[in-house]
């Protein structure tokens, strides 16, 4: 199995895709050529029985800055063909176990595609934000839907509605991650973790995944579909614009002049 884009190494072993992002000098910030890439990989590993569990990771103690802003505003972020869309899509309906290995950022879809995951392990490093509302945008992935049902409602309106920075031993108590590690271990863990999966009965591996998911997996969908419709109203909206402007001339947002 080979990857499409150097941003996305990829290595199988022992039953095991691991996917790594790589793109440091942009705090491995996603472009719409990454999501593809990680989306067909995942799409072809799902039916390759030739892997039984998959690992997602960052390079050099980052794991992802979440989108990369000029790439998202001149690509297509639209409708079911978007390759954010085909990532999203790809990870929520993968039938395998995933297990994340997280250190320095995660923001936005970097800390909600860990709602996605089976399991994860944080290094102390590790600092997750979900800033949709600071850049006049709304929450996406289901995590409207996922993080007051992992949270309770308080503590997701005190993450989504001030976008408020937390850490690893938070996403901990959260319920996003299993553990919180030195950052040398994350990935340590999630490969610990992988292989113990990958000597289990695959198939009673499998249904169990979809035994925890039976009665959220259609209605987490339904929210996945209904936030991107909002977030593509969002996108147009002046509220973006200014988030965008300000992000590019590196100046706090004024939203003083909206109603």
């Amino acid at each position: 199995m080979q990857s499409a884009c150097a941003e996305i190494q990829v290595q199988v072993k022992d039953r095991i895709l691991e996917m790594t992002i790589n793109r440091p000098e942009r705090k491995n910030a996603l472009t719409m050529v990454m999501y593809k890439t990680m989306a067909d990989l995942l799409n072809s590993a799902a039916t390759n029985t030739d892997i039984r569990v998959a690992i997602i990771s960052g390079a050099e103690g980052i794991f992802t800055s979440g989108n990369d802003l000029n790439d998202f505003l001149g690509g297509s972020t639209e409708g079911e063909e978007s390759p954010v869309f085909q990532f999203m899509s790809a990870l929520y309906h993968f039938p395998k176990p995933v297990v994340a290995a997280v250190n320095g950022p995660a923001v936005g879809i970097g800390t909600t595609m860990l709602l996605h995951c089976d399991l994860s392990f944080a290094g102390e490093d590790s600092m997750f934000q979900m800033p949709f509302v600071d850049l006049g945008l709304c929450p996406e992935y289901g995590s409207s839907y996922l993080l007051p049902r992992i949270a309770g409602h308080a503590k997701a309106s005190e993450l989504l509605l001030l976008s408020k920075r937390f850490g690893a031993r938070e996403a901990v108590e959260i319920g996003i991650c299993n553990a919180a590690v030195a950052p040398a271990e994350a990935i340590v863990r999630a490969r610990e973790a992988a292989a113990e999966l990958a000597k289990k009965a695959p198939a009673a591996v499998r249904l169990t995944k979809q035994l925890l998911r039976t009665g959220t997996e259609e209605r987490g969908l339904e929210f996945i579909q209904d936030e991107g419709r909002h977030f593509k109203e969002r996108l147009a909206s002046e509220e973006f614009k200014e988030a965008a402007t300000a992000f590019m001339e590196k100046r706090p947002a004024d939203f003083s002049k909206f109603d």
